[in-house]
């Protein structure tokens, strides 16, 4: 017999057992009736979960190529509002048991199930009953068939977990869910694997439990949790109990290519500004009741690291608390959207201000950073206290160095119906002036060592309209220094010496002071001045007038006078009137004409021709084009004493 034959004599019998086949699984579904297969299939979901199967459609029954039993419209629980409705239940049976007559399910898919958990004011899940007869179901005392070897998955596709929480008021909706249950019908473990739609997201996700029967009574066991997605990704491994309280305790981490985008994603608003981008967390946790509390944190946002413990309350009110401690800290990125001034650096941002994120949870965080960078501003050691509660916003700082000085008190900001309310209490005690006041104020006129206090309130919708409301007092007292953008030294002396010869520019140089106090009182964005001197080796200043905040200029008025070499020297040192107007990075200081005039000799006929009615006006006229004095200059302060 050649090999040929051979071949050919055994493709027939392999197609002769194939139609063996084919008409023994036919007759068995025909010998089996509808009903039978449907109490089988109810029967042996039972044995396998304890549970009682609705199935309340058409059954249709295929055993060819593979055996599977079809049911429309099955529902668990409470016919009225089931706690798992689908639209098919598909039990793939088990082939050989089909030959003796007997319906054995291999696994059980639920095509577009619709899981329903409602959470009511005593807190009792529609689940739990559900929940009790699975207990049973596992526990040490279940009886099943001694023939069940039972099926090991149950895979879920298209479906949908609404979950509602009365009194947390908690209303969210997973979508798209696709699932594969590993069952516990040879071990006691348990895990679900597979992916959901959550807030317009996918997510995969893996969750898997080292005692299935003990999870289900509220007993501990070893739990593992991994969800990935691009909002986040996120691990936890430890233990969990559900009885008398639920208690979790293990190790989390988590991480976000945006922290800002994923805190959106999760339905919680953050703060305005700028930052938070990548966002690292690694920290041991405890879950008792509403509290999770993480211990040996680690955390990274934006770039920075910190150490330390946090703890999130969910019960009532959403509650952060915590203290971080770090090295280094850029905070650049929070206020790097903040524009206090225009473009042009000359005018108050007028854009709204937003702060909608003030009201999504609550804060109580303490800080700590050996040296912290916020855009040019370099601090020290720092130590702050960050308090967030029912939208109003709290910082203490303890002790900072700032400014090559410490910087001490508090700033607060609350979200109003007009926009915003602010207060400040600040004291900047012997820092570098200049470097202070350009950072604080853009004004770059001081020099020298000094304190500055601060405090201050105002109400307004944008920064503009926070300094025209903006009350309360400052103080600055300088050592040390010097007033930069003009040599007030040498224009008293170049007018002593010639009294007309006109101001000109003295927009230049340095006028060096010993003691410089200056105090104000600020009324609606006006500063006025209560008290200022100025006490150089050369040079005495004294000032009255006001400034404007909220146009950033300045009206002063002012005697600037020589010191005296000895006390007994005449005649007596020079003494000048003036006047300081104009924006605050580029004032203008004029000199008053009038007294120039009387100290000149050669004026006297001018003075003369001014008390003629007919030739006063053309006097005054070239005397102010020859000094460039405006008309009628305010009488000055006198000068320091």
């Amino acid at each position: 017999m050649s090999a040929a034959t051979g071949f050919k004599r055994l493709g027939i019998a392999i197609v002769a057992v194939v139609l063996v086949v084919i008409a023994v699984l036919s007759t068995v579904a025909l010998l089996i009736p509808a009903e039978s297969v449907r109490e089988a299939v109810k029967a042996e979901i039972r044995s396998v979960t304890g549970l009682d199967v609705s199935l309340r459609g058409e059954a249709e029954v295929s055993l060819f190529p593979n055996g599977a039993i079809s049911f429309a419209n099955v529902a668990l629980g409470d016919d009225r509002q089931p706690a798992l409705a689908a639209d098919r239940l598909i039990a793939r049976l088990q082939f050989f048991p089909l030959f003796a007559g007997r319906i054995e399910i291999a696994d059980v898919a639920l095509v577009r199930p619709r899981i329903n958990v409602q959470i009511g004011p005593d807190g009792r899940s529609n689940w739990a009953g559900l929940i009790e007869t699975l207990s049973r179901a596992f526990g040490p005392k279940a009886s099943r068939p001694d023939h069940a070897t039972s099926f090991s998955e149950i895979r879920v596709t298209g479906g949908t977990i609404v979950l509602n929480d009365a009194v947390r008021g908690i209303s969210e909706t997973l979508t798209d869910v696709e699932l594969a249950l590993a069952w516990p019908s040879i071990s006691k473990s348990f895990a679900a694997t597979g992916r959901f739609t959550w807030n317009g997201e996918p997510i995969d996700a893996t969750v898997a439990l080292s005692d299935f029967a003990a999870a289900l009574v509220g007993d501990r066991t070893g739990i593992k949790v991994r969800l990935s997605g691009n909002p986040l990704k996120f691990a936890f491994e430890g233990a969990m109990s559900l009885r008398p309280t639920v208690k979790i305790d293990g190790t989390i981490a988590a991480d976000a290519p945006s922290l800002r985008d994923t805190l959106r994603w999760a339905g919680l608003q953050p703060l305005t500004g700028g930052g938070f981008g990548r966002f690292a967390l690694k920290a041991k946790t405890n879950v008792s009741g509403g509290t999770i509390a993480l211990s040996t944190v680690n955390i990274e946002l934006d770039g920075n690291n910190a150490e330390g413990v946090l703890t999130f309350a969910t019960d009532g009110r959403q509650t952060l608390q915590g203290t971080l401690a770090a090295n280094e800290l850029n905070l650049t990125p929070y206020i790097s959207t903040i524009r206090l001034l225009t473009s042009n650096q000359r005018d108050w941002n007028r854009v709204p201000l937003s702060l909608e994120g003030l009201s999504g949870i609550d804060l109580d965080l303490r800080l700590s950073a050996a040296r912290i960078t916020m855009a040019r501003a370099k601090l020290g050691r720092t130590a702050v206290a960050a308090n967030l509660r029912g939208g109003k916003f709290t910082v203490t700082i303890g002790e900072a160095q700032a400014f090559g000085g410490v910087l001490q008190g508090s700033f607060g900001l609350a979200a109003t119906e007009r926009g915003a309310d602010f207060k400040s209490q600040l004291n900047f005690i012997d820092v570098d002036l200049e470097t202070c006041l350009s950072e604080l104020f853009n004004f770059r006129r001081v020099e020298g060592r000094g304190n500055l206090a601060l405090n201050l309130d105002a109400s307004g919708s944008s920064m503009m309209a926070l300094t025209r409301a903006l009350n309360g007092n400052a103080s600055l007292v300088g050592r040390q220094g010097a007033i930069t953008g003009i040599n007030i030294e040498q224009l008293l002396r170049r007018l002593e010496r010639r009294p007309l010869s006109g101001a000109g520019d003295f927009r230049n140089g340095r006028t060096p002071y010993e003691k410089l106090t200056a105090i104000f009182k600020i009324t609606h964005g006006e500063a006025v001045v209560e008290e200022m001197r100025i006490d150089g080796p050369k040079v005495r200043i004294g000032v009255v007038g006001s400034s404007s905040i909220s146009a950033r200029e300045f009206d002063l008025r002012g005697v600037a006078a020589l010191v005296a070499s000895t006390p007994n020297e005449v005649p007596p040192p020079f003494e000048l009137p003036f006047v300081v107007q104009g924006p605050w990075d580029d004032p203008i200081m004029l000199p008053d004409t009038q007294a120039l005039i009387l100290r000149s000799p050669a004026a006297s006929p001018l003075l003369e021709a001014v008390k003629n009615r007919n030739t006063r006006d053309t006097v005054r006229s070239a005397i102010e084009r020859l000094t460039g004095a405006p008309p009628n200059a305010p009488a000055a302060a006198k000068p320091a004493q």
